[in-house]
């Protein structure tokens, strides 16, 4: 009777031995790579666009992908960003646009630089309570985040390698983090400086961070691409031959990864949004001025405002100085309906205050106004409200529009090779590194896309 029962005592041995040695088995090492407004199709259609991107063919091969990923709103870096490190949506995280609301320009054009304005947990939060070593060059909105080696996204000046833009770098970042890195590789890129050549030396950086302090989580942010868009438009040849260069640098960053954890790095590779080609312009504020509801000094700055759009690009919202005035509400109301019953109308679409709240975007707004795929909208207060402007790439517009789509791929331990799947949710992307780094991120509203979800 007790031989019997043997094989079935060994199986369960087994399986309890492969579980314990599952558990003890560490966690890979995840290396979080953005590169801005890198369309999926330029990934899954890279033949038809001519490119040269043997790196991101080796993660579409190797690993898991989404083929494609929709977006926040507004579809813009920052909000993007911060979802992509929370799982969440802005309204909840707090990170509305690139900059504050600041209609009176007090804020001297700031952005969202502080980690302090994002009001849940993100990856990094939940990697350094567990524990683990975490790393940054360059990630949106972490000035002053929980970040063991932190090089922070900040600048004060349109100026490449501005003086006291790197001074500001090293007083903001990991104290003598820069210092030491510096020692090594040179200068670090200081200042609103977004080329292909910025992205080159951040790289630099991060692969220096990646051999020499050997982080589970780390964050690189490569803006050469978007930057080329917006000026030469998306698929541009311009364009493409920046993404063939990011693309290089993307293999640097996983060679640099896999030397470090002895070939046990996943690497994720995301974007915030995709573009799409304009070439003409709705400026709300110059409706709202003609109304009388904004009010201008005599060098065309305003002093006064009763309503206000927030945000340029492919949406705005529109708000309201106070919140009750029911008056102003139903003037806005009436000035958006016109805009977008007029003949050839620049505006795609109007969402009213619980529209905008259920879409996860400008938290108190009265009105979010999105334009058509090929408009942008302008904080111009010197033009006509409609009319025509220079040909360009932008972004911003609804999250459903196929041309703001963004991209998702995903390789190396624990990801199935091959796997397509399929559209996902921007806020799915942390909780399913947060699954891989395995650390909790209960706050989270998406899901992991590597497991399916419960019943």
């Amino acid at each position: 009777m007790r031989r019997r029962w043997l094989p079935l005592a060994g199986l369960l041995i087994g399986s309890l031995s492969l579980l314990a040695l599952a558990r003890a088995t560490p966690a890979p090492s995840v290396v979080l790579i953005s590169v801005d407004a890198l369309s999926p199709r330029y990934v899954l259609e890279a033949d038809r666009y001519g490119l040269r991107v043997p790196e991101l063919r080796r993660l579409l091969a190797e690993g898991s992908h989404a083929r494609a990923v929709v977006g926040v709103l507004p579809t813009v870096t920052y909000p993007s960003h911060t979802t992509i490190v929370t799982g969440v949506s802005p309204a909840r995280h707090g990170i509305l646009y690139n900059r504050p609301f600041d209609p009176l320009g007090r804020n001297d054009a700031g952005w969202y630089w502080y980690a302090e304005d994002i009001r849940v947990p993100t990856l990094w939060d939940a990697a350094d309570r567990a524990g683990l070593v975490t790393s940054n060059v360059d990630w949106p909105v972490t000035v002053g985040a929980h970040i063991r080696y932190n090089i922070v996204q900040y600048w004060r000046t349109q100026t490449p390698d501005a003086p006291d833009d790197a001074k500001l770098s090293r007083v903001l970042s990991t104290p003598g983090l820069l210092a030491e890195a510096e020692q090594v590789l040179g200068p670090y890129p200081a200042g609103y400086f977004y080329t292909v050549d910025a992205d080159r030396r951040r790289a630099a950086f991060s692969r220096w961070i990646l051999e020499t302090k050997h982080p589970r989580l780390h964050l690189a942010y490569f803006s050469g691409l978007d930057e080329e868009q917006h000026a030469s438009g998306p698929g541009s040849p311009r364009a493409m031959v920046a993404l063939e260069q990011i693309d290089a640098l993307v293999g640097e960053l996983r060679a640099a990864a896999d030397k470090a954890s002895g070939g046990k790095a996943v690497i994720a590779l995301v974007s915030d949004h995709g573009h799409s080609r304009t070439s003409r312009e709705l400026r709300l504020n110059e409706a709202l001025r003609e109304a009388g509801l904004i009010r201008l000094d005599g060098r065309g700055q305003p002093t006064s405002w009763r309503a206000a759009a927030w945000g340029t690009g492919g949406c705005a919202g529109i708000m309201l100085d106070d919140p009750l005035d029911e008056d102003t509400r139903r003037r806005v109301a009436a000035i958006l309906a016109r805009l977008a019953a007029a003949p050839d109308s620049l505006v795609q679409e109007v969402l009213d205050a619980d529209q905008a709240r259920a879409a996860g975007g400008f938290s108190g707004a009265a009105f979010v106004v999105c334009a058509r795929p090929d408009v942008r909208i302008s904080g111009a207060l010197d033009r006509p409200v409609a009319g025509p402007g220079s040909p360009e790439g932008d972004h911003g517009h609804l999250p459903a529009n196929a041309e703001m789509e963004s991209s998702f791929l995903l390789a190396g331990p624990g990801v199935p090779a091959g796997r397509d799947l399929g559209r996902i949710d921007m806020r799915d992307i942390a909780p399913t590194l947060a699954g891989l780094l395995r650390v909790p991120l209960p706050s989270a509203e998406g899901h992991d896309v590597l497991r399916p979800p419960r019943s």
